[in-house]
């Protein structure tokens, strides 16, 4: 079958999943979804990972306008594939909810990981530093200190941003986890004095009691 076969076929499963009150109460940061039928994100993974892996399939249903399909897509990417295709999910990075899909099923997965990080970071793309925010938190044991150098510049540049706060407490809490709270310690000293600064020195007190 082409794309828009496999495309159909796959919508018909998720679609069957639908659920209309869950869509609409549904909370997320970003542009609106054309298209949102509720179903939840385990149900959608579990649809996702019945299909093999297909990157043009999963880049085909990364550009259309349907919540489901696009969550979908990041599941039946082929990591290897991810630096080809790099700035296509790049710039499909729409909602909050997307990036951290992609940070959970593909992005800490990449192989390049360490060498697409330092870009998306240091993006002035909101949601696409987040993305590689929450990536790099649960890569930290690719990544160890090499995540943690851009953080006060992503701070800094983001210095509002409620969105980016969590995904910089993310990584510092990979970070003290794997032994490196002398580190964290500095960069939260070491912040700007920005909006944002106080909500990670008070998430992160606690973790490094």
């Amino acid at each position: 079958m082409d794309n828009t076969s496999l495309m159909i076929s796959l919508l018909g499963a998720l679609r069957r999943e639908m659920n209309g009150a869950v869509a609409d109460a549904m909370h997320y940061y970003g542009k609106r979804y054309g298209l949102n039928y509720g179903v939840s994100l385990p149900t959608i993974r579990t649809i996702a990972a019945e299909q093999p892996t297909n990157n043009s399939l999963a880049l085909y249903l990364y550009k259309q306008d349907v919540r489901e399909l696009r969550l979908a897509a990041l599941h039946i990417a082929n990591k290897e594939e991810f630096l080809q295709d790099e700035a296509v999910w790049r710039e499909g990075i729409s909602t909050s909810e997307i990036a951290e899909e992609m940070a959970f099923a593909l992005l800490c997965k990449v192989e390049s990981l360490p060498k697409i990080y330092p870009k998306w970071a240091s993006s002035e793309q909101e949601l696409v530093v987040y993305a590689a925010l929450m990536a790099a938190a649960r890569a930290y044991k690719v990544m160890q200190g090499e995540s943690l150098k851009p953080v006060i510049e992503i701070v800094n540049r983001h210095s509002s941003s409620r969105l980016i706060a969590q995904g910089v407490v993310a990584l510092l809490a990979a970070a003290v986890m794997d032994s490196r709270t002398p580190e964290v310690k500095a960069i939260i000293e070491g912040l700007p004095d920005v909006p944002i600064k106080e909500y990670i020195a008070d998430e992160m007190s606690w973790r490094m009691e």
